[in-house]
């Protein structure tokens, strides 16, 4: 059986100490184990960021942009060349859809690619003050960078995270989702093979816990977390990097709306809707949760989108005709039938999910739900619920639709559906979230700067700006005599 190591310095270890404890790792769509991975503790984490300090300071990685770029493109060459292998194992452990596992690993390869350009490309800026007095701002990198990944999409969001810090010159501590550590470890394969990285510069610690993601927060040694979860960890981690004062960058919670206007492409805005609230069994945290219906298209609208969810058919990520796979375990999946449950008594259910009978009952699978809610406070439209359970709601005017969309804490994603671009752009600028998409949702690019507002989190990933958490920049003043 395939085991998931930890990195540390330059080897693939199973404990610092040699003594190995492992656990298992499991195919959602079956309940089987299908791996395992060496449990880390504390002193995995310590290892790890000291041989990531030892890196930054001892070795010239941070000055050689050339060899940085160099590195970044072979890599993305190699992930490319092992996209088969990855997404079989990215299908078997997080249970998507194989095609969702293509397009991920596609994206990785394009976000390296995109990063290997920019590292040739940091440019400071130099200012003549007064007559002979000069002014140099230099783009340093901001040293350990450590960067803590959930399960949903493990090697989209590690490579937006690890390709900017290593274009920047940082050295790394990746801790990954133990759900998913084994393709974790095939990624970095992909990376560690080049001999020309010094020893240090990357490192990974497994753990099942959360003593190892909170040393890499309390320790001194780690200038920079970049973090993907939820709002209450990304709260907690927040918390506990106060007494360092580390840089952050958290992606967090979303809630996303689609706001449907009455003029929209009613067969093309229900088609993006279901497509955008169900990838990855609505485990992502830009996936459409609430949909927002003008008044007067509202009925037809809600019964043709109960009927296209119904339709959907839901099966294993490596059955070609799926088109939705299963939730990240049994436990996930129970919540979300439990929340149905309570829908019934609570709202007006117009589609109610259930576990599949058979073989799929074994696994996460459930089908999609739709629930209709009026009141703006309920549990179903303040909460992130991370599953195939779309809300549907109604307004009346667009001051309306403005008003409940901006109605959560979440502000990480929306879009607005209407075939007037005035009216688009208006509602846009007026809804409080990082991104807003048109008549299209979930929509990423490696060159375009995404991230959230209020509990969404803080600071860019992607984009130029996505390079800013894991640098600095240093005023070095001077004097020519003249």
């Amino acid at each position: 059986m395939q085991i998931a190591r930890h990195y540390i310095d330059g080897e693939w270890l199973g404990s610092v100490s040699g003594s190995e404890t492992l656990a298992p790792s499991y195919n959602p769509a079956t309940a089987e184990v299908a791996a395992k991975f060496a449990d880390g503790r504390k002193a995995e984490a310590e290892a790890a960021i000291a041989a990531a300090v030892r890196a930054f300071d001892g070795t010239p990685w941070k000055h050689s942009a050339k060899l940085r770029a160099e590195v970044l493109l072979g890599f993305a060459d190699r992930l490319d060349a092992q996209k088969e292998t990855i997404a079989d194992w990215l299908v078997t452990l997080n249970g998507k859809l194989r095609r969702e596992a293509l397009g991920e690993i596609g994206a990785g390869v394009s976000e390296l690619r995109y990063y290997a350009g920019l590292a040739r490309n940091l440019f400071g800026r130099i200012l003549e003050i007064e007559p002979g007095c000069f002014s140099s701002l230099d783009r340093e990198p901001s040293g350990v960078a450590a960067i803590i990944l959930p399960w949903n999409a493990p090697v989209t969001l590690l490579v937006r995270s690890l390709a900017p810090a290593l274009a920047a010159g940082c050295t790394v501590v990746i801790k990954p989702a133990h759900q998913t550590s084994l393709v974790n470890n095939l990624v970095l394969e992909c990376l560690v093979s080049d001999t020309r990285v010094p020893k240090g510069v990357i490192n990974s610690v497994i753990e099942s816990g959360t003593e190892v993601s909170r040393w890499l927060c309390e320790s001194p040694d780690v200038d920079v977390i970049s973090f993907t979860g939820s709002s209450g960890v990304g709260k907690k981690i927040a918390s506990a990097t106060s007494d360092t004062l580390k840089k952050l960058s958290l992606e967090l919670g979303g809630k996303a709306p689609a706001v449907v206007f009455k003029d929209c492409d009613l067969d093309k805005t229900i088609a993006g809707i279901v497509a955008g609230g169900l990838v990855m069994a609505g485990q992502q945290c830009t996936a459409v949760a609430r949909v927002l219906v003008e008044d007067s298209v509202y009925t037809d609208f809600s019964a043709r989108l109960a009927q296209a969810l119904k339709a959907v058919k839901v099966g294993p990520g490596n059955d070609p005709s799926s088109q939705m796979a299963c939730l990240i375990d049994n436990a996930n999946r129970d919540r979300i039938a439990g929340l149905v449950e309570t829908a019934e008594r609570t709202q007006k259910v117009l589609l109610r999910g259930a576990i599949p009978e058979g073989a799929l009952g074994r696994g996460a699978f459930i089908t999609p739900s739709l629930v209709e809610v009026e009141d703006l406070t309920s549990n179903f439209v303040q909460n992130e619920l991370f599953g195939p359970l779309l809300v549907i709601e109604r307004f009346s005017t667009e001051d309306e639709a403005v008003h409940r969309a901006n109605a959560t804490r979440f502000s990480l994603a929306a879009s607005v559906w209407t075939t007037d671009m005035r009216k688009a752009r208006r509602v846009a600028t007026r809804i409080r979230s990082g991104t807003v998409w048109s008549n299209t949702h979930n929509r990423l690019f490696a060159e375009i700067e995404t991230g959230g507002y209020r509990d969404s989190g803080y600071g860019k990933l992607h984009g130029v700006e996505g390079l800013n958490d894991f640098m600095q920049t240093k005023h070095f003043y001077f004097e020519t005599g003249v």
